[in-house]
């Protein structure tokens, strides 16, 4: 064989580059779908589905419908001993600047701690790995606007919150919002740009932003001021008009239904979308009860394997006293993903525990701060029951040993996640995160119906961008996994360095 001349040494060099080239973008990019666009060459051949399809597009955009699919970033895990929360990150202002907010279906109102709140009322660090506390300063942003009592918005949300208002125009409208575990927070309404990721094509997302009210925080007190669940705020996805969908949605910029996936595997993270779920297929809905501040499921049923735990009749019974004996919807069940566990009256509780345990007689049952645990080396989905919801429409949720058991630092201990609602509580079954995960679930506020199927949320579902006209796959989030990304990241791009030196050694020296 002749020597290569240097040409050909070269062309050999640049073919070696665009392969390591190749595998790194392949490595770092993981799911990388690139998008297909449809089109007819010509009508026929071309099914009645995917000509009516084609022509609803063509309508949209005669219409100017501006609504897309959002992909709200993720991170966080609903394990007790970790988080307990999960929470997204959102730009906020002009200049942007990201915002790491705890994401919850039980509350409405989006709100951020400002610059005004003192290192006493509002934590300036995080124990969360990968979450920066930043705090909002209005006055650096040239799109800020304070909202007044003047402002429709302002009588709105006076309203919803079924409170008496002496705010008097033009001055600030202030809030005051409590939570169910006793966190509180309070300031004052803002206007400004908010910035989140439209769905632009499998697994790709494009920057657009809203201008949208929220709170900013000036006083905060409750658990979530401890550093090792601390994020900047929290977004309410709420039934209410002054939650941040509800304003998107009367922007045009949304449609009017989202849905989420939690990981509640020892990964965390999820997927969390606005728009229309079209995979996976969502197999059990439910009407959601109307005229009530969270999401209301009606209750029929609960199994513990084969045994059917008793509801509570009419006649006096918890439910009764929490929503009156006239209607057929006295059991209910709340979706709540700011809730990490599940909460029940007394009775059904202590019923449910009872009949989970009795599948294994002789565990020493250990109380560790406030759950009752015990030490078990087998596979506790092997031994434990599934636990059935049966809700209205013949519609069912299976939770799974693994779902409501979980261990905690200590080696072979595991401990259960029913717990019991609070004396006094106004709620009924709040099924927090610990029932929603590895989950899609549904909020369709158009049709007023929850719907879930069983899914790994560590991979991705698809939902319509009603601009477009298109489906596209959104994938699985974990913020906490970022600083990993980038040291992926940088070290596939010292070994692309590494490889082309010792590529153009090779070359010269033969």
């Amino acid at each position: 064989m002749e020597p290569r001349g240097l040409g050909d040494r070269l062309g050999a060099l640049v073919v070696s580059l665009v392969v390591i080239v190749s595998a790194l973008v392949v490595n770092v990019s993981g799911n990388l779908v690139f998008p297909v666009s449809h089109k007819f060459n010509g009508r026929q051949g071309a099914s009645l589905s995917e000509l009516k399809s084609h022509d609803d597009r063509r309508h949209a955009r005669f219409l100017g419908a501006t609504q897309n699919a959002v992909d709200v970033v993720l991170g966080g895990n609903g394990h007790p001993s970790e988080n307990g929360l999960y929470y997204a990150k959102l730009g906020i202002g002009n200049p942007s600047h990201d915002y790491y907010v705890h994401v919850d279906t039980g509350s409405d109102v989006f709100w951020v701690m400002c610059s005004e709140c003192s290192k006493d009322e509002c934590p300036t660090s995080s124990e969360i790995k990968g979450v920066n506390i930043t705090l909002y300063d209005r006055k650096s942003s040239s799109t800020s606007k304070v909202v007044t009592c003047n402002d429709n918005f302002c009588d709105l949300v006076n309203k919803q919150e079924r409170q008496k208002s002496d705010c008097k125009a033009n001055e600030t409208c202030n809030f005051k919002l409590t939570y169910g575990d006793g966190e509180s927070t309070s300031g004052y309404y803002v206007k400004d740009d908010v910035q989140f990721q439209k769905a632009s094509g499998n697994f790709q997302t494009s920057n657009s932003s809203e201008s949208v009210v929220f709170g900013c925080t000036t006083k905060k007190s409750g658990a979530k001021n401890n550093p090792n669940s601390a994020v900047s705020g929290l977004i309410g996805f709420g039934q209410a008009n002054s939650s941040m969908l509800s304003q998107l949605v009367a922007a045009g910029k949304a449609r009017n239904k989202f849905a989420h996936c939690l990981d509640n595997t020892k990964q965390g993270g999820g997927i969390w979308a606005i728009g229309e779920v079209v995979e996976p297929k969502i197999k059990n809905t439910s009407p959601i009860v109307p005229n009530k501040d969270h999401y209301n499921v009606v209750l029929e049923k609960i199994e513990v394997g084969d045994d059917v735990i008793e509801l509570p009749k009419s006649g006096g019974g918890v439910f009764d006293n929490l929503f009156g004996s006239s209607s057929d919807q006295n059991n209910m069940a709340i979706f709540d993903s700011g809730t990490t566990l599940a909460f029940l009256p007394p009775e059904l509780q202590e019923q449910i525990v009872k009949k989970i345990l009795a599948k294994e007689p002789g565990l020493e049952l250990r109380t560790s701060g406030e759950f009752t645990c015990f030490e078990f080396s087998k596979k506790v989905d092997e031994i434990f029951p599934i636990v059935k919801f049966s809700f209205k429409n013949s519609a069912s949720m299976r939770v799974y040993p693994h779902d409501y058991l979980f261990t905690l630092k200590e080696d072979d201990k595991w401990c259960h996640g029913w717990m019991k609602s609070k004396p006094g509580s106004k709620t009924s079954i709040i099924l927090g995160d610990m029932i929603l995960s590895n989950k899609v679930i549904v909020y369709d506020l158009e049709k007023q119906v929850i719907g879930w199927t069983d899914h790994n949320c560590s991979s991705s579902i698809k939902v319509k961008d009603d601009q477009s006209g298109s489906d596209y796959s959104v994938q699985y989030h974990n913020l906490a996994d970022s600083d990993a990304s980038s040291l992926r990241l940088t070290m596939s791009f010292v070994l692309l360095v590494t490889a082309a030196a010792t590529a153009m050694l090779q070359m010269i020296s033969i």
